[in-house]
C-alpha cells in the first residue's frame, strides 16, 4: 500500500464521508461487520492511516452503577478504533488478528468518550504489535489508556 494508492477500506471512507451524513453512514457499516460494536453506538470521527478516532456518547445504555461511562463500552470503544485502523492502513501482503489487550483506568469517564487508536507506518511488520491505545474525556483528559496486541503475518500465497 502507498500512500497515493488507498487501500479497501481507506477508500470506502472517503467515498462514504463525501457525502451528508457520511461519518455516520460509514460508523453504522463497520458496526455492522463486528455487530457487538453496535452495542455503544460508536461513531468514527476520523480515520487516517495508522490513526482512527472513535466516539462513544455518555448514555444511558453505557453507564456504570456510579453514572460514568463504564470501562468495557470505552474498551469496545478503543477496539472498534483499532480494527479500523488497521483495516485502512495494514500493507497489502499483511492480515492481523487480536491477541489481547491491556488497558489502565486513569480516571474518571463521566462525560462522552474519545477512542483513540495509533501506530508508526514502522509497526507494521510480521509478529507481535502493539497498538497504543487512548480514551480521552471531553476535556481532554486521558480516562483510560493502554494497548491491543495484534498477531501480524504474512497472507498466504495464492495458488494457481
Amino acid at each position: 500500500m502507498t500512500p497515493t494508492k488507498p487501500n479497501k477500506v481507506m477508500s470506502l471512507y472517503k467515498k462514504v464521508t463525501s457525502y451528508p451524513f457520511g461519518k455516520h453512514i460509514f460508523s453504522k457499516m463497520v458496526a455492522r461487520m463486528a455487530p457487538y460494536f453496535g452495542t455503544v453506538h460508536p461513531y468514527i470521527s476520523d480515520l487516517k492511516v495508522n490513526r482512527c478516532e472513535c466516539l462513544v456518547k455518555k448514555r444511558k445504555k453505557v453507564q456504570n452503577h456510579i453514572g460514568t461511562v463504564h470501562v468495557i463500552a470505552i474498551c469496545n470503544g478503543l477496539e472498534m478504533a483499532m480494527g479500523t485502523m488497521a483495516e485502512a492502513s495494514i500493507p497489502a501482503h499483511l492480515r492481523w488478528i487480536p491477541k489481547g489487550m491491556s488497558v489502565d483506568y486513569t480516571a474518571k469517564a463521566g462525560t462522552d468518550i474519545l477512542c483513540v487508536a495509533e501506530v508508526t507506518p514502522e509497526q507494521w511488520q510480521v509478529g507481535d504489535m502493539l497498538v497504543d491505545v487512548k480514551a480521552y474525556d471531553t476535556n481532554g483528559v486521558v480516562v483510560v489508556q493502554g494497548h491491543i496486541k495484534l498477531w501480524i503475518s504474512e497472507k498466504p500465497k495464492k495458488q494457481s
